[in-house]
C-alpha cells in the first residue's frame, strides 16, 4: 500500500514562500504522475498542479509563475515551491497520485495546512 505524506505547511504573510514536500513510500513514479490539489474553507477542491515522470509539468493559471512544481525521484519526493504568496493561496494541499493508464487518481495525502495572513 502507497502511502504519501506531505510536510511544509504553516502560516506566513502575503508575499511569502512556502515549500511543501510528499513524501512517497514507495518508488510510483514510473506508474503515476504527481499532483497538488488544493481546498479551501466552502470551496471544492482545486487542482493547481501535476508533474509527470518525465519532469513535464503544468499549472492551475492563478498560480503559474509563482508555484514549482518539482521531484526527486531517488527520493520518491514531489514538491512544491511557493513564492509571492496571497490570502487566496489558503487552504489545505494535498499531494495526490494519478495512474498514468486509468487516470484516476488512486492515492492520497493527509493534508498539510497553508495559510497566507497578515
Amino acid at each position: 500500500q502507497v502511502q504519501l505524506v506531505e510536510s511544509g505547511g504553516g502560516l506566513v504573510q502575503p508575499g511569502g514562500s512556502l515549500r511543501l514536500s510528499c513524501a512517497a513510500s514507495g518508488n510510483i513514479f514510473w506508474f503515476y504522475a504527481m499532483s497538488w490539489i488544493r481546498q479551501a474553507p466552502w470551496k471544492q477542491r482545486e487542482w493547481v498542479a501535476a508533474i509527470t515522470r518525465g519532469g513535464r509539468t503544468n499549472y492551475v493559471d492563478s498560480v503559474k509563475r509563482r508555484f514549482t512544481i518539482s521531484s526527486d525521484n531517488a527520493k520518491n519526493t514531489v514538491y512544491l515551491q511557493m513564492n509571492s504568496l496571497k490570502p487566496e493561496d489558503t487552504a489545505v494541499y494535498y499531494c495526490a497520485a494519478r495512474s498514468v493508464t486509468t487516470s484516476s487518481y488512486d492515492y492520497w495525502g493527509q493534508g498539510t495546512q497553508v495559510t497566507v495572513s497578515s
